[in-house]
């Protein structure tokens, strides 16, 4: 997703996350979610939330995180799986995975695809479901067959094993990762191109099935530790992320000098590990000792949380914070800002992919938060400050890998569904999600030859370099490296009133976006994890 517009809901004008581009895509308000937290009416996308349900635990991103701040149970540890151990465990190498074929045979393989069912939550929680989140079955075939028409793996077909689950039944996943490394008929690989499959249950999948997990959900370093050689991401390591934002504010002075740095860090054990083990050291080298504050961060905590965010809030004023780091979920994030605007306290804030707070950010402006929020910078992998759309990736459009992804599906679908203005994919969208994860799957499995089993897989993904991504350009992974983005670039939330060409055109001549990313660094390389 690229860029914002706004949207006349029923009781007034609200913006939202993911009810951008009146010109170009879905203005339906069955693609968003509205609440209201702390007096404030916010509207967020139906991806979003699914993070706060599928419970990101331990970390991020879609991929973005949720504003529900309503009492909710998150999803809990699955009993099978242990929690990651610190960071700095020892890995089992590439070169000493498991042989094992389970899920392959003379003829196909089967891979599974988890599908986070928005019904069960819509009905539970209220809130309507994203078009192209419905499309993602149809997706998911699409470009299945046509892997399977072009040969396959090494001749043999994939056979998809399509399972629809309530992400927010933590029971339900459990059973699901049971099932795939241990019932019949037996999986070879698991594939999740949205990243709603989360947490501990990768572990489960991973560290106690030996099955090949590819996801688009991350976190820091140590869960891929725990999980190798069997776990790889789309997405990006945040503790290369965390070391990219620290190094960006120090450049830009809202780190060191002058600046007087807070961190709000979760309580859970996710964010401590990403604050004690990674950010605090990456601070310590530049000789910077943070204001510290912790807050409760589990979605069954909201009262707590949006106590809590008040005393943090009023401490950082008080202590005469300038630069404030975000190490939390969406669920907190958003109480954390209305804090903000209710005391007139609008520090620098230091967003980034860690829990996506520089995508879902862009959902809260230029009502209710444009104050907190617009002109913010972050620190990204993703392709944001694009436009969703075919023109030229020179001019702002799709990337190879998306454009790829679109050509396939417009080739197959080349209707544009009811309510939309085109037929366009969503840049950060899910039918690009599953394109890039099959084809990523697809070139790893038919790297491995035809003695295709767990060892030949990973090594193969091992040796994958340059793969044109989806939600970021390039993807290149390593013995060692088991997250496949390589650069980094910094955005910036912009509200475009008066309209102006910041916000990328549309085509057609139909009117500027109301908010987009707007570029400030290019494109970079991204730091090696330390």
């Amino acid at each position: 997703m690229s860029q914002r517009g706004p949207s006349d809901l029923a009781g007034g004008n609200t913006w939202g996350e993911d009810d951008r581009r009146l010109p170009r895509k879905r203005t339906s308000v069955t693609r968003s979610v509205r609440e209201s937290v702390g007096g404030f009416v916010v509207q967020v996308s139906a991806r979003a939330m699914v993070a706060a349900f599928v419970g990101r635990p331990m970390r991020r991103s879609p991929r973005a995180a949720s504003v529900l701040v309503v009492a909710a149970a998150l999803v809990a540890v699955p009993a099978a799986c242990t929690a990651p151990a610190a960071a700095g465990a020892a890995t089992v190498a590439v070169s000493d995975a498991s042989t094992s074929t389970r899920g392959v045979s003379r003829a196909a393989v089967n891979v599974a695809f988890p599908v986070a069912n928005l019904d069960a939550l819509a009905s539970t929680y209220g809130f309507a479901g994203d078009v192209e989140y419905t499309e993602q079955t149809k997706a998911i075939l699409l470009f299945v067959d046509q892997i399977n028409k072009s040969g396959g793996i090494n001749g043999r077909r994939i056979n998809p094993i399509i399972t629809s689950y309530n992400p927010a039944n933590d029971a339900e996943m459990q059973a699901l990762c049971e099932q795939w490394t241990q019932g019949s008929p037996g999986v070879f690989a698991v594939l999740d191109g949205v990243g709603t499959f989360t947490g501990d249950n990768q572990l489960c999948v991973t560290q106690q099935g030996h099955t090949p997990f590819v996801s688009q959900w991350t976190t820091v370093s140590n869960f891929t530790q725990e999980g190798a050689p069997y776990l790889w991401w789309t997405g990006p390591d945040d503790a290369a992320v965390l070391q990219a934002l620290v190094d960006w504010g120090k450049r830009q002075g809202t780190i060191g000098g002058k600046a007087k740095l807070g961190i709000i860090a979760g309580d859970r054990a996710s964010d401590q590990t990403a604050l004690q083990h990674y950010l605090l050291p990456d601070l310590k080298r530049i000789g910077v000792t943070p204001v510290v504050e912790l807050i409760p961060a589990q979605a069954s905590e909201n009262a707590a949380t949006g106590s809590d965010s008040t005393l943090v809030v009023e401490k950082l004023r008080t202590a005469g914070v300038t630069s404030v780091i975000p190490l939390i979920p969406f669920n907190a994030f958003l109480p954390v800002l209305v804090a903000q605007t209710q005391q007139q306290y609008f520090p620098r804030l230091l967003l980034s992919d860690y829990e996506d707070s520089i995508e879902s950010s862009l959902g809260l402006i230029p009502v209710p938060f444009a104050k907190a929020l617009s002109g913010q910078d972050g620190v990204t992998t993703e392709t944001l400050g694009g436009i969703d759309d075919p023109r030229p990736e020179s001019q702002g459009g799709y990337d190879p890998g998306v454009r790829s992804c679109w050509t396939i599906w417009h080739k197959a679908y080349p209707e544009v569904p009811k309510g939309n203005m085109n037929d366009d994919i969503e840049e950060q969208g899910p039918v690009q999600g599953w394109c890039q994860e099959i084809h990523l799957f697809a070139r790893a499995a038919t790297g491995a030859g035809r003695n295709l089993n767990r060892r030949t897989f990973v090594t193969a993904m091992s040796k994958i370099t340059d793969f044109p991504g989806g939600y970021s350009p390039v993807l290149t992974y390593g013995p060692d490296k088991f997250y496949g983005p390589t650069q980094y670039q910094v955005v910036r939330l912009h509200v475009n009133a008066p309209p102006s060409a910041q916000c990328r055109l549309p085509v057609g001549g139909l009117p500027p976006e109301g908010v987009c990313w707007t570029p400030v660094q290019p494109w970079k390389p991204l730091p090696t994890p330390r």
